[in-house]
């Protein structure tokens, strides 16, 4: 019997491909914000003259890839998440967005502690905007993926397609959810179970608590199915519609704003373009920004997105559909 797989952070699992591929490839570039892990150490010992620490200076790590992607190299950008993205989004507009319109680039930022992986840091850490801003963005080609296993295999689509990409990586060890074999994310999404009353259509950290909440509803006798949704900008959204036009109601799970141009917006405009008659709950962080301290489950629970309130929501939207 094959012993369960151990949960490593997705950051060193994406980061160890990396470091791999830099040893076979010439042209991959890394840049860092002043942030750092020990599997970043061994590519900065490896490759010195392919590895740059900018400081705390996210608006100049931009500048630098864009410079370093139009001399042809392909160019991973590093830093926490709200920094990568909020603190630089002129530039990224600018430098990536725009330029790549008129000039071969290939400049891969990659964002740790989507939604609230740093739980412990308060809103200034946390990072709900994420996907709505860079979803903004036309060229942009944005990456949530759920687990180690599916961050790291997402490098294949960093490495072989231009343009600008935001990968959003949770911070936290999260449970594993795929094998190492037969991943199958040419989709962009991936069915993790099927159903016949409803689908949860989650992305990220959201996926671990889509999942939770279909068993504790198959346990109640209703069926529901989950879509790891994990490429928010090129995934096969024929095979998606094709998929989702049985059920009545779809969920969609996500660690950021509700009604706000995130997933659920996207997940609308694709349903009502389709003239699907189907009702989509949209399960976001509801209200403002919070400054209360806790655990991440507590402070999901707060926002409207944890297990409990997401049972509470679900629920109601089936009785209403039945």
């Amino acid at each position: 019997m094959t012993a369960p797989m151990k949960p490593v952070a997705m950051r060193d699992a994406l980061l160890e491909r990396i470091w791999q591929e830099m040893n076979e490839r010439k042209e991959i570039f890394f840049l860092s914000a002043d942030f750092g892990s020990p599997v970043l150490d061994k590519i900065r010992a490896d490759h010195p003259d392919r590895f740059i620490n900018v400081g705390i200076a996210e608006q100049n790590l931009i500048n630098v890839a864009a410079g370093l992607a139009l001399e042809g190299y392909t160019v991973f950008a590093y830093a926490i998440a709200p920094f990568i993205t909020m603190r630089c989004y002129e530039q990224i507009r600018v430098n990536l967005v725009l330029l790549s319109e008129v000039r071969r680039m290939n400049v891969n930022l990659i964002g740790v502690g989507a939604g609230y992986s740093y739980f412990m840091s308060g809103p200034t850490h946390q990072c709900y905007e994420d996907i709505t801003l860079m979803r903004a963005l036309p060229s942009m080609h944005v990456m949530s993926p759920a687990d180690h296993v599916s961050a790291a295999s997402l490098l294949e689509r960093c490495i072989n397609h231009d343009g600008p990409k935001y990968l959003r990586l949770d911070a936290q060890i999260l449970p594993v959810i795929y094998p190492l074999h037969d991943l199958g994310l040419d989709k962009g999404f991936r069915i993790l179970r099927s159903g016949n009353d409803s689908v949860i259509i989650g992305t990220g950290y959201m996926v671990h608590t889509a999942l939770k909440a279909a068993e504790t509803l198959g346990n109640a006798g209703l069926s529901v199915g989950v879509i790891d949704l994990f490429d928010l900008s090129y995934f096969d959204q024929d095979g998606l519609l094709a998929h989702i036009r049985q059920y009545a109601t779809i969920v969609s799970m996500e660690e950021g704003f509700s009604s706000r141009g995130g997933m659920d917006s996207m997940l609308f405009d694709l349903i009502s373009g389709a003239d699907l008659p189907t009702k989509l709950l949209n399960i976001g962080v509801t209200g403002g920004y919070s400054f209360e301290l806790g655990t991440r489950e507590e402070l999901h629970e707060l926002a409207g997105i944890g297990s409990k309130v997401c049972l509470v929501k679900i629920r109601a939207a089936l009785a209403v559909a039945q």
